[in-house]
């Protein structure tokens, strides 16, 4: 299972695969630098998931939820069931 820190974790991954400071990516989503910083740390030991969900669409990713053991999503699967020949 995934836990907060793992959550933190990814956040800063994403938000360094998008080139982005601390800085930009708190522009962009409309939230203070620090905000992002406690988030990638955890300092106060907790996440606002509207801030993260924010953030990760400022760094243009999505927060998809996916079953244990499946690396699709549902829009994959659906996708592919419309667009049979470019199924994996």
């Amino acid at each position: 299972m995934t836990d907060l820190a793992d959550v933190s974790d990814m956040l800063k991954a994403v938000r360094r695969a998008s080139s982005l400071s601390q800085e930009e990516l708190a522009r962009r989503a409309g939230v203070a630098r620090t905000t992002v910083a406690r988030m990638e740390t955890l300092a106060k030991n907790d996440m606002s998931v509207s801030v993260l969900v924010r953030l990760l669409e400022a760094a243009g990713y999505d927060l998809k939820f996916v079953a244990h053991g499946h690396g699709r999503t549902l829009e994959d699967i659906l996708a592919e069931q419309r667009n049979p020949d470019t199924a994996p």
